[in-house]
């Protein structure tokens, strides 16, 4: 089988002692249910898993991640079955496969509700395990890869923007940095041709200029730490096309205007030697102010460790410089994937991966908001914000977006305390809650037990979470309101009809209305979906209202009666 060989190499040169049998026999299930479909470009489908697995292999993930790939669109898109894959290729791999294939079941009818809905699939089935995220992943990079094959440029443009407004913030989160910045310059290339275009040969322009600069830069770090003891291998590149991009926009300046286009990555044996460089490195370079960021003493929520430091060059240029481990390295590159990759005798535990922070909070405003273009909204923008580390006074790191606030900070810590905050302290001094937070911020919050939500907090939070929470009380109390006054409109029926109110008879109509509760009907005549007289029609269906007759007035026998005079 031609396609065999190469995927076999690749897995051998992480795991000498699998068995290339399961590969085999996994590639020929798919070749077989994948008979007659081909792709865009024409090829044979099924070369499509095969890459998406060649992709896995390359980042040395487990052998089921790898078989997943091979067969992660037999369920979806042929007849197999999932008691097929789990007789031929154990429940472990049936169950992966089922979760990659319940995120493409999509019923919504419209585009952002059926992107919104993805996106909800996405994250409850990344809460089962995290390796349907790294195989969907690698799925969308492949489909970026040949996405020439598709002819219309308006598809092209559609799958680019939900790559870069889903994949690349996911990435992003869990940290396989490979995987995201080639996703972000592809689907840059589709959306901004001539940007990309610019930037490119910009950077072009500078290697040429600037090569003996980025040797020399190189050169002059490693012989300061080889004077010291510290063994360290250096490289230096330019920042990404995309992320130039976004600096330009952000700061509204032309790629001539940049000062910090340059990075070099410093990679040692241990922390404290990172420490070590990172001083050597400031006394030889003057370093920017605020642009210093330790992510080793305080590492960020997808496992992410560095020591970063922006510093004035030698030629008067910025450049940021990055000091790691070779496992923080390794670690920064595959992100959560470095807990799948083979390691031999041991696997790693799917609870492990779950206590991300970011993806149980998601998970929690998925369970609060009830339309799935809520959802979107309240999540996609805060995948994409910077960051700010703030700290609780017991010393605990809280992860929030940049703009946050303490009631943000509160709920971040748990809902209860967001519900009830009535204050806050910043630093020690109280401060109002719609303060914005700033990375250091130590953030004690002041509860009342009598204390609810405030809809004028929603004005302010920036958090899906904190949103989510105010809408859902907010909610509450109106359907209360709801409730009360419904009841009050169908006992006053009651009343005019010459009965006694009966909640017993409302259970009885329960089912009629596909209501759970009888608050459920109280709240929907309350609101005005349903009216008052037809549900006690609904109660008393062989009642009928009496109509009365007023008695008729013979106008030729009427008194007129005149008003009485002021005389």
């Amino acid at each position: 089988m031609t396609d065999l060989p190469p995927l076999v190499d690749k897995i051998k040169s992480y795991n000498p002692d699998f068995n290339p049998q399961i590969v085999e026999a996994a590639i020929a299930f798919a070749k077989d249910k994948h008979e007659g479909q081909t792709r865009s470009s024409g090829e044979p489908y099924y070369t499509h898993p095969v890459a998406v697995a060649a992709i896995l292999a390359e980042m040395k993930l487990d052998l089921g991640s790898i078989l997943t790939a091979i067969l992660h669109d037999t369920i979806e898109d042929t007849d197999a079955t999932y008691d097929d894959l789990k007789d031929k290729f154990g429940s472990e791999v049936a169950d992966l496969v089922d979760g990659v294939s319940k995120l493409t079941r999509i019923e919504s009818k419209t585009v952002e509700g059926k992107q919104a809905e993805n996106f909800r699939k996405l994250l409850l089935a990344m809460s089962e395990d995290i390796r349907v995220l790294l195989v969907k992943l690698a799925d969308r990079l492949h489909n970026m890869r040949t996405i020439e094959g598709i002819k219309n440029p308006e598809k092209r443009r559609r799958i680019a923007l939900e790559t870069l407004e889903i994949y690349v913030p996911l990435a992003e989160r869990i940290g396989v940095h490979k995987i995201k910045g080639e996703l972000e310059d592809l689907a840059f290339s589709i959306l901004n041709p001539e940007a990309r275009e610019s930037i490119a040969k910009r950077l072009a322009f500078l290697r040429a200029e600037g090569t003996d600069l980025v040797d020399d830069i190189i050169a002059e770090l490693k012989k300061a730490l080889e004077d010291v003891g510290i063994k360290a291998e250096i490289s230096g590149r330019e920042k990404t096309g995309y992320s130039i991009w976004k600096k330009m926009q952000r700061k509204n300046v032309a790629f001539e205007q940049l000062s910090d286009i340059m990075a070099f990555r410093i990679v040692v044996g241990t922390p404290e030697q990172c420490y070590a460089a990172l001083g050597l490195i400031h006394s030889r370079y003057p370093s920017i102010p605020g642009r210093f960021k330790d992510y080793i003493s305080t590492p960020k929520p997808n496992g992410y460790r560095s020591i970063h430091t922006t510093v004035m060059g030698p030629a008067r240029q910025r450049i940021e410089i990055q000091i790691r481990t070779s496992e923080m390295h390794y670690q920064a590159d595959m992100g959560v994937a470095a807990h799948w990759a083979y390691k031999q005798g041991s696997r790693p535990m799917v609870q492990d991966i779950k206590k991300y922070r970011w993806l149980r909070e998601l998970l929690e405003i998925l369970e609060q908001e009830q339309q799935p273009e809520d959802f979107w909204e309240n999540t996609k923008l805060e995948l994409f914000q910077e960051h700010v580390f703030a700290f609780s006074p017991k010393g605990d790191l809280i992860e929030l977006p940049s703009g946050a606030t303490p009631i943000d900070f509160a709920y971040a810590i748990h809902s209860d305390i967001g519900d009830r905050c009535v204050g806050a302290k910043i630093n020690g001094r109280i401060a109002p809650l719609n303060s914005r937070l700033a990375n250091g911020d130590q953030v004690d919050i002041i509860t009342s037990k009598t204390q609810q939500p405030s809809p004028t907090w929603e004005r302010f939070v920036v958090t899906g979470k904190a949103r989510s929470h105010i809408r859902k009380f907010i909610r509450g109390q109106q359907r209360n309101e709801y409730v009360t006054l419904g009841k009050a409109m169908l006992q006053k029926i009651f009343r005019q009809e010459g009965y006694e109110f009966s909640e017993k008879g409302v259970s009885g109509i329960l089912k009629q209305f596909k209501a759970e509760e009888n608050d459920d009907i109280y709240a929907r005549i309350g609101s005005g979906t349903l009216v008052a007289r037809d549900a006690f029609k609904a109660i008393f269906p062989a009642h009928k209202t009496e109509i009365v007759k007023r008695p008729s007035v013979d106008m030729d026998q009427a008194v007129m009666v005149r008003p009485l005079s002021g005389s």
